[in-house]
C-alpha cells in the first residue's frame, strides 16, 4: 500500500487556500488585494526566518541559495500574486480557475524538459479529469474574456508551474542540520522575497486603508499564519519530495473548498453540474495521488546531515 501521508499533508495547503475567498470577502478591507498579498507573505516569511534563527542560530542558507530563493520567491509569491491580482480584476473567477487548472499539464511538460521525468498516463488522465471538473464547478454561461486578464491568469499559472519544477530540481537549501529547518528556511525566504516585491506595488497602486478593524486584523492574521506560513511550508515540503505533476494536481482542491464554503457559509447554491464537477476534481486528486514516481532525486535530498557552525560562511 502506497504511503499517502505526504500527499495528504500537501493537499492541506490548497484546501486552506480555498478559504481565502471567504476570508477576503467577509473580513478584509475591500479593493486592496496587493496589500492583502503583502500582509500575507511578508509577516509570515519574517516569522519563519525568525524561527529558523531560533533553531539554527544563522537563518541564511549557503550563498548559492540566495539567488535561488530570490527566483523562487519571485515565481511562487511576488509575480504570481501580482498576476493573480490583475486576473481577479479583469476575469470572472471561473475563467481564472480553469486556466489555473491547466497547471498540471504545463508542469508535466516542464518536468519532462528540466528534470527528465516523463509523465505517466495516470497523471495525465487525472489532470484532464480535474480540468473538466474545475470547468464544471466554476464556469458560468456568461463569461466575458478580457485579453489582458487571460494573459495575466495564464502568466500566473506558468509562473507557479516554473516555481514548482525548479523547487523540485533544487530541493532544499544546504547548510542546515535537518530537513525540517531547511524547509522552514526555504519557505521563509521565498515569502519574504515575494512580500518585499509586493509591498511597493501595494503602496503605490492601492495605498493603506483608512482604518483597520478587528475583523480586518483577524482576517490578515489568519491568512498570514495559517493560509501562508503553515500552508506554504506544507506545500513546499511536497514540492521538494513529490513528482511535480502529481503535486500540482493537489492544487485543484482549492476551488472545490471555495465552492463548498460558499454553499455552507454564504448560502450560494450549487447546481447538479457543479456537484458533478466537484466529484470529478476529488476523483482526479485521488487518482493522481496514487500515481507514484516520487523517489527522491539527489538534488532534492539533504546534502549533508552534519550541523554547520552558525558563523560559517555561506
Amino acid at each position: 500500500m502506497r504511503n499517502l501521508s505526504l500527499p495528504a499533508a500537501t493537499a492541506a495547503a490548497p484546501a486552506v487556500w480555498g478559504t481565502t475567498y471567504l476570508v477576503t470577502t467577509e473580513f478584509l478591507p475591500p479593493g486592496r488585494p496587493l496589500l492583502a498579498g503583502t500582509l500575507r507573505a511578508l509577516p509570515a516569511g519574517l516569522l519563519l526566518i525568525g524561527l529558523v534563527a531560533r533553531l539554527h542560530r544563522n537563518p541564511l542558507p549557503k550563498r548559492r541559495w540566495w539567488w535561488r530563493a530570490a527566483v523562487l520567491g519571485t515565481l511562487n509569491i511576488g509575480l504570481f500574486f501580482a498576476l493573480l491580482f490583475v486576473a481577479a480584476y479583469r476575469l470572472p473567477g471561473g475563467v481564472a480557475a480553469v486556466l489555473g487548472a491547466a497547471g498540471p499539464f504545463v508542469v508535466a511538460g516542464l518536468a519532462f524538459g528540466l528534470l527528465g521525468q516523463r509523465p505517466t498516463g495516470r497523471v495525465l488522465a487525472a489532470a484532464g479529469i480535474g480540468l473538466a471538473g474545475v470547468a464544471l464547478l466554476v464556469l458560468r454561461s456568461a463569461t466575458a474574456l478580457d485579453p489582458i486578464g487571460v494573459a495575466a491568469a495564464a502568466g500566473g499559472m506558468v509562473s507557479m508551474s516554473f516555481g514548482t519544477v525548479l523547487g523540485r530540481r533544487w530541493g532544499v537549501p544546504e547548510g542546515f542540520a535537518d530537513r525540517r529547518t531547511a524547509l522552514l528556511a526555504l519557505t521563509g525566504w521565498q515569502l519574504t522575497v515575494g512580500g518585499l516585491l509586493l509591498a511597493p506595488a501595494a503602496l503605490l497602486v492601492e495605498g493603506l486603508p483608512p482604518a483597520v478593524t478587528w475583523p480586518n486584523a483577524a482576517g490578515f492574521g489568519y491568512l498570514s499564519l495559517v493560509g501562508t506560513a503553515g500552508a506554504y511550508f506544507l506545500w513546499f515540503r511536497g514540492v521538494t519530495a513529490l513528482a511535480p505533476a502529481r503535486v500540482t494536481l493537489l492544487s485543484l482542491l482549492s476551488p472545490v473548498v471555495a465552492a463548498a464554503l460558499g454553499w455552507l457559509v454564504l448560502g450560494q447554491a450549487l447546481s447538479a453540474g457543479q456537484l458533478l464537477g466537484a466529484a470529478a476534481v476529488l476523483g482526479a486528486v485521488l487518482l493522481g495521488a496514487g500515481g507514484g514516481g516520487d523517489s527522491p532525486s539527489p538534488k532534492a535530498a539533504m546534502p549533508s546531515a552534519r550541523p554547520v557552525p552558525a558563523g560559517a560562511a555561506r
